[in-house]
């Protein structure tokens, strides 16, 4: 494997360790199960799952390292040609069990191809089941300082791509308030790697300071009815729209890890209304791209 790829896997089994350990101290409960996987066609990873905890109702934090032949499908999806390739990747989403706290995803990868050509993509976003725009403030403010870190003036770029691509089109709405998304960015340059390690390391300054200020506060049976409706949207993006769900399912992944990133409960009930003046009419509203930074938290 290249240098890159050695420094990426080094990156991921290290932000792996170091957030898990700081999400189940917060939890308090449930420890992170891990379990080692292989594939039959080259690779494996780690998957590390919290499940029924005092905070976090199911949460994976996902490692893998694979390679082997792109299939013909998945390289005309990518725009080049079958051949051998080799990625790794962390993947992070946790659903907690308050609907005061919000999910959180993180993506972060590097792929590469045979024929020289390689890239890094990932991102991080944000899906809230309650209004507490303060929340949403610091978690963009940290994810602008993380970009332009590593790359001066890519903040707003990413944060549309984030907008677009965590849309729900029949819906009329993105799945939560967004993010940060980025594909595609030239392996050889180095300040792509930066990046990529800037978000990874975000994640905790960017979610645990809304974790601590949300665990404990009560919340009642219609916030968590909404909460689990809104966990039906995030469903359907993912099954429906996830580029990576379906790389991972073309590519022969581990299909337990994949679906890891569902909630364990979920509601689907038949054409709910957000009733008018209250909470989630208003948390509806918040589904739209917003610039975050122009607000006051």
């Amino acid at each position: 494997m290249s240098p890159s790829f050695e420094a990426m896997e080094a990156l991921i089994l290290r932000l792996q360790s170091t957030i898990c350990a700081e999400l189940a101290e917060v939890d308090g409960g449930a420890e992170f199960v891990a379990h080692p996987w292989r594939r039959e066609t080259g690779g494996g990873g780690l998957t590390r799952v919290i499940q029924q905890g005092k905070v976090f109702e199911k949460g994976g934090v996902n490692t893998s390292s694979v390679y082997g032949e792109l299939p013909p499908g998945l390289a005309e999806q990518l725009g080049t040609t079958p051949g051998a390739f080799a990625a790794c990747g962390l993947s992070i989403v946790i659903h907690p069990r308050s609907p005061r706290i919000p999910t959180i995803h993180l993506n972060i990868r590097y792929f590469q191809l045979e024929n020289g050509q390689s890239w890094y993509a990932g991102g991080m976003d944000l899906t809230p089941y309650y209004p507490h725009p303060e929340d949403f403030v610091h978690f963009h403010r940290v994810l602008h300082q993380a970009c332009e870190a590593a790359l001066p003036g890519s903040y707003q770029k990413f944060k549309a791509q984030c907008d677009r691509y965590f849309y729900l089109p029949h819906r009329g709405e993105m799945r939560g308030v967004g993010g940060v998304f980025y594909d595609h960015l030239d392996g050889a340059n180095p300040s792509h790697f930066e990046l990529n390690r800037r978000i990874g390391e975000a994640f905790l300054p960017a979610y645990l300071p809304i974790v601590l200020r949300r665990k404990d506060e009560p919340f009642t049976d219609q916030d968590r009815e909404f909460q689990l409706i809104r966990r039906g949207r995030y469903v359907e993006f993912n099954l429906l729209y996830d580029r990576g769900t379906a790389f991972g399912l073309q590519s022969g992944g581990r299909v337990e890890s994949i679906f890891i990133s569902l909630p364990l409960e979920v509601k689907f009930p038949y054409n709910w209304q957000a009733p008018p003046g209250s909470p989630y009419a208003e948390m509806t509203r918040y589904y739209q791209p917003r610039d975050w930074l122009d607000e006051t938290g």
